[in-house]
């Protein structure tokens, strides 16, 4: 067993679960919907953010592949690894209410914990970058002028998101950061 698989089965057990913590609670949110005679209302905002949230678990997890051949076995490796794939589940626990029971609107919810979760996601992009830029071997992805451009619309949309007034340009602004993930994804 590698250095590379090694970590990773702890870094993929942590983002597995991240994954399936967005996915359960669009389950609930749904059968919640579903009840008979139910007003609650899923909305357009919280699950927008579930899939930003599930595409950027995505490029993460693409980018510990990239920097499968840098990491090795050792105390501060697993601790990091621990905390950022860590970061990402408390992200992912948030995104949807852990009970629906009182409940009749996601968007709400969206305007409660988008600054906490959109904001541990930019923590981890920055923590993302300078891991990049401490290794050299990763360094020179950094000057790639198409990644750096992504990841200044990638920030720009970030914090637009977390700042934007009212449910039309909050949709506006979440709707770029899947399309962004999207359009990446397809390139």
């Amino acid at each position: 067993m590698s250095d590379f698989e090694f970590t990773f089965a702890l870094f993929g057990l942590l983002l597995g679960l991240s994954l399936a913590e967005v996915l359960s609670g669009l389950a609930r949110a749904i059968e919640a919907r579903l009840r008979p005679g139910s007003p609650f209302r899923i909305g357009w905002l919280t699950p927008l953010l579930g899939a930003f949230v599930l595409l950027d678990l995505l490029s993460f997890w693409q980018a510990a592949w990239v920097s499968r051949d840098v990491i090795d076995v050792s105390g501060l490796t697993l601790m990091a690894v621990t905390g950022f794939a860590g970061a990402y589940y408390l992200a992912a626990s948030l995104v949807f209410p852990r009970t629906l029971d009182g409940a009749s609107d996601l968007d709400a919810h969206f305007f409660r914990v988008r600054r906490i979760v959109i904001g541990v996601m930019l923590a981890l992009l920055a923590a993302q970058l300078l891991f990049y830029m401490s290794v050299p071997e990763l360094s020179e992805r950094l000057r790639n002028p198409l990644a750096l451009a992504l990841t200044v619309v990638l920030v720009a949309l970030m914090i637009a998101a977390m700042t934007v007034r009212g449910q039309i340009w909050s949709r506006i602004a979440m709707a770029a950061l899947v399309a962004r993930y999207v359009v990446v994804y397809l390139l």
